[in-house]
């Protein structure tokens, strides 16, 4: 059971990661909401790296034969119908206080968080040391995205400490992953090619359909060229972190 042990420690150590928009308590609020569509413009570039340079290519090398960019293209659609059929209706007359795009957010991030679980679980049951380079990686991967979540959930409507707070809970989805994987790992590694392939799916949703038309709407240039800037950094920081940890 001390596989287990390092299992579960590793994954908590990763949750934990889900705080790091902590740090913006101590910013003030008009200086939070002035690099609020920076971090917005870095957060859609964080996605389309996690989903076109980690996700579907890990799911296409997980594939075995299996088509992978259907799955993502259900992808696309299931969160297309989440936020247009079920999200969409509990708000008053379409007027809502948070946006919709931060509960896809949540839930595309769960499914992220359960598969890093996944990972974690898996490469522990490789071999210690291959586990603890897996959780390693997972750290520095994570860094980016959850501060781009957190200016997601900020700007969608979230009070900072309640995205804080849902951030956490969205993060305690990779112990479900771990546990689930270790106990289970022949099942679990058959569906990992449609989980990846559906968060990527959603990571593109998100983006492109939420994310991106906000920073359209940008008229300064100066704050354009910003925000392109950002999002190219989300891309590229992605990637040298995906090169790194290959």
């Amino acid at each position: 059971m001390h596989i287990l042990t390092a299992i579960l420690a590793s994954v908590f150590v990763v949750s934990i990661i889900s705080f790091i928009g902590i740090f913006s308590l101590s910013l003030r609020e008009g200086l939070l909401e002035r690099i609020l569509f920076i971090l917005i413009a870095f957060a859609a570039g964080a996605l389309l790296g996690a989903a076109f340079l980690d996700f579907i290519p890990e799911a296409v090398e997980k594939s075995y034969g299996a088509n992978v960019f259907g799955y993502v293209l259900f992808g696309i659609l299931f969160f297309f119908i989440l936020e247009r059929f079920i999200f969409w209706r509990h708000c008053h007359d379409g007027k809502c206080d948070v946006h919709t795009f931060t509960y896809l957010n949540l839930l595309g991030d769960g499914i992220h968080n359960f598969i890093d679980g996944a990972v974690i679980a898996a490469a522990f049951l490789t071999s210690v040391p291959l586990g603890i380079v897996a959780t390693a990686a997972i750290i520095f991967h994570e860094i980016p995205q959850e501060i781009g979540d957190f200016g997601i959930l900020v700007y969608g409507g979230f009070s900072k400490f309640r995205a804080l707070f849902y951030n956490f809970l969205s993060s305690l989805t990779a112990f479900v992953g771990a546990i689930l994987t270790y106990f289970f790992s022949s099942y679990i590694e058959n569906s990992l090619t449609f989980l990846l392939a559906l968060a990527a799916g959603g990571f593109i949703y998100i983006a492109t359909a939420d994310l991106m038309p906000e920073l359209q709407k940008e008229a300064d240039f100066r704050k354009s060229m910003v925000q392109l800037f950002s999002l190219i950094a989300g891309i590229l920081l992605l990637w040298v972190l995906i090169l790194f940890f290959e």
